[in-house]
């Protein structure tokens, strides 16, 4: 009998063990797994997010622009282009030998550059316009730019700040606010009616241009900036080549696009 008590006691005994072994078991495995699906499904949501078009950022887009231009012109680039909150940047892009015209555009839904969508005006607003044209020689290219030493025009002086004077000229209902910075020429209009904000535009691009640095033109540029944001032109010369950037709606955009050429 006691035999039979002893081992009935020692039964129950190992199956204890071995119960509490396999519970220890499944314990130590069943946080792995865990680990291991979440592991799992970090890897899948990194990967779909690295797929995904909002991965799609500036530099990409500017990098296939260039790639699509399929022209041997050694043509630079804006670093950036000034979007509204989650737009992506895109691009019509044009080319021959002499010749490269590169509409930017933003979308609120990602759009490829060239893509057939950006036909539909409604799919994409227009952010600038970039042309680069070859020409002949330097000297014609020169005659391009209509470069203007302000100094020499004559006019009404105005203090624009940073020890620069700007030259007012008036005619056919417009006012121009001119001066010299460097190898540029620059000038502001506006209504004669409305002076007075020339010359506040005037007195925000040479703010703006003491910490900002325009392209160095060989061998002169000119800007135009227009209160009423209907004629903003921005025109220099680098050899044979003349940029041009127009398009731009707002007068103090295009000059921090331009500003972008030298970072």
């Amino acid at each position: 009998m006691k035999k039979l008590l002893f081992t009935s006691v020692l039964m129950v005994s190992m199956l204890a063990a071995c119960s509490e072994k396999d519970t220890n078991t499944v314990e130590q495995e069943h946080p792995q797994q865990e680990q291991q699906g979440t592991e799992n499904q970090e890897g899948a949501s990194g990967t779909k997010q690295e797929d995904t078009v909002s991965s799609v950022t500036q530099a990409e887009a500017l990098k296939t622009i260039k790639e699509q231009l399929g022209t041997d012109l050694a043509i630079d680039l804006p670093n950036n282009l000034p979007l509204t909150k989650g737009a992506f940047l895109t691009a019509t892009t044009t080319a021959t030998d002499k010749q490269a015209e590169i509409l930017f555009l933003e979308s609120k839904d990602y759009i490829p550059v060239n893509d057939v969508k950006l036909k539909d005006a409604s799919a994409a607003t227009p952010i600038a316009k970039l042309t680069v044209k070859l020409y002949d020689s330097i000297d014609e290219a020169s005659k391009q730019i209509a470069y203007e030493d302000y100094s020499k025009n004559g006019g009404q002086q105005v203090a624009l700040g940073h020890n620069l004077t700007g030259y007012q000229d008036a005619g056919a209902g417009s006012l121009w606010t001119g001066w010299n910075e460097g190898r540029w020429a620059l000038a502001t209009r506006t209504r004669t009616e409305n002076s007075a904000a020339g010359v506040d535009l005037a007195k925000q691009a040479v703010e703006y241009l003491e910490s900002h640095t325009l392209p160095i033109p060989h061998e002169n540029g000119l800007v135009h900036l227009d209160v009423e944001q209907s004629g903003n032109l921005i025109v220099w010369q680098d050899g044979k080549l003349v940029y041009t950037l127009d398009s731009i709606k707002d007068p103090m955009q295009a000059l921090a696009i331009a500003a972008t050429f030298n970072q």
